[in-house]
């Protein structure tokens, strides 16, 4: 039997952070990933504030250290000034993978025309995939919903775990074997 994939949710928000609210991106994702993903996993959930060197070093930690292959974030992704996620990923990025924060805004704006004021990315760390979800519980689902299929196949050529997902939900893309 295969070891069981880690995975990183940070949920970056000062006032959930400090207890003021109650975190729902974070539990959306893991919600989510129950939902899609039929291999075993295991998740790694912090509630963080937005303070880019905090942010960093979670983000390195749970590559670096716990060993997460996949690392999703929600929060922190829009204009406000203390909005950093994407600086910190940035920071720890060994390569920056555009094309998904491309998809999940265009996804986002066929529902909301301030999904323009999102600053969704992502990056590969090592060997690991990090995304950045907005902080809503819907559009998490949206914006998993839209980039998910090419998961699996990102962290299978990172050598990572192999990810199996319920296809009534998403169909993983990977290349047919000749």
């Amino acid at each position: 039997m295969s070891e069981s994939a880690k995975i990183g949710i940070v949920t970056v928000s000062d006032r959930a952070s400090r207890g003021e609210y109650i975190d729902r991106g974070g539990p959306a994702i893991e919600t989510y990933l129950n939902k899609v993903l039929t291999s075993a996993w295991q998740p790694y959930t912090q509630i963080i504030e937005d303070e880019q060197a905090v942010i960093e070093e979670t983000l390195i930690d749970m590559v670096d250290r716990q060993h997460c292959c996949l690392v999703i974030t929600t929060g922190g992704t829009g204009p406000a000034e203390r909005d950093r996620t994407p600086e910190a990923t940035e920071r720890v990025a060994d390569k920056l993978m555009p094309g998904f924060g491309e998809l999940m805004r265009k996804v986002s704006l066929e529902k909301v025309a301030t999904a323009i004021l999102s600053r969704q990315t992502a990056c590969i760390r090592k060997n690991a995939l990090i995304i950045n979800l907005p902080g809503q519980p819907k559009a998490i689902s949206e914006c998993l919903d839209a980039v998910f299929p090419a998961i699996p196949y990102c962290i299978d050529l990172l050598k990572g775990p192999f990810l199996e997902t319920d296809e009534e939900h998403i169909v993983a893309f990977r290349p047919k074997k000749k």
